[in-house]
């Protein structure tokens, strides 16, 4: 018979898992649904734009949270600099996501974009002091092969739109590890509330650089919409999954997005099934395996 202690602890356990599952099918709901919304205001909105509606959408969700729930205090920072760099890094990694899903299919965005995991754990040895592993190389190493069978240059076209999404996994990187280093002193109120202000003045600030602010139509108006919500949504649900259940949990729940983006990309864009878009993204998924499992060991 086994113990009590043990049995409750199991339990504990599968509750959890079940909980991080049902906030893990918010968070590709969110991913998924923004990603179409993003590819139905390409023709509507430049990236600058979308970000700018994005951001102000957030700012006034979280202010009204905020004041609903007594959070608006956490807004204070004594780290108004490395918000400022975060930001910086999501702003350009979201634009170039944006302009991604407009001009490729949405499945080779959402598998170039899995390569963030590959680049933090490359690149938090110099930054946060981490040690760099064998497995960290040979995990990195999967990853690259994992781009080349996605991208596949020489057989097929490598445009701005592949180059882009691979840009955007890079600066992704460059958030991650800003918002580690922010998380030790600040909280994730305070995370978001800078997150979307600074980012509204961004993107303020790059759309008006041609003098000109083209306002959402009745046509574009609900995927506005739809991107500003989507947005807050995914991470409220990642973060909450991650609460949840361990990392090795839920990272291979985050990979469902891409055959579900391949599905959706099939159904509304007529994007082509492709075996080595799928085969590559298996790769991309072991080496961050790898990694979550060395992680988890130390």
């Amino acid at each position: 018979m086994s113990a009590p202690g043990l049995e409750t602890h199991a339990a504990a356990d599968r509750s959890g898992e079940i909980r991080a599952a049902l906030w893990m099918t918010g968070a590709i709901a969110s991913f998924s649904l923004m990603a179409v919304a993003g590819r139905e205001l390409a023709g509507h909105l430049d990236t600058f734009e979308i970000m700018t509606y994005r951001s102000l959408i957030g700012l006034v969700v979280v202010l009204g949270l905020g004041a609903a729930t007594g959070r608006l205090r956490d807004i204070r920072t004594r780290r108004l600099p490395a918000h400022l760099c975060r930001n910086l890094f999501h702003f350009a990694g979201q634009n170039l996501w944006f302009y991604a899903v407009g001009v490729i299919p949405l499945a080779q965005v959402f598998a170039l974009e899995f390569t963030t995991p590959i680049w933090v754990a490359l690149l938090a040895p110099f930054v946060l002091a981490e040690r760099l592993t064998r497995t960290r190389l040979i995990a990195a190493g999967l990853g690259f092969l994992g781009i080349l069978l996605v991208a596949r240059p020489g057989l097929t076209p490598v445009g701005p739109g592949h180059l882009a999404a691979a840009l955007a996994a890079v600066c992704f990187c460059g958030n991650v590890l800003a918002t580690k280093s922010l998380s030790g002193t600040d909280r994730v109120w305070t995370i978001l509330f800078w997150m979307t202000l600074m980012q509204a003045a961004m993107g303020l600030a790059c759309a008006l650089v041609d003098g000109t602010m083209t306002l959402p139509d009745a046509t574009s108006l609900p995927f506005v919409v739809a991107v500003g919500i989507c947005g807050l949504t995914a991470h409220l649900c990642v973060t909450s999954a991650l609460a949840a259940a361990p990392a090795l949990i839920v990272a291979p729940m985050d990979f469902l997005r891409l055959p579900l983006i391949a599905l959706v990309g099939m159904a509304l864009y007529d994007e082509p099934l492709e075996i080595a878009v799928f085969a590559g993204a298996g790769l991309i998924l072991a080496g961050n395996l790898m990694n979550l499992r060395s992680g988890g060991r130390r």
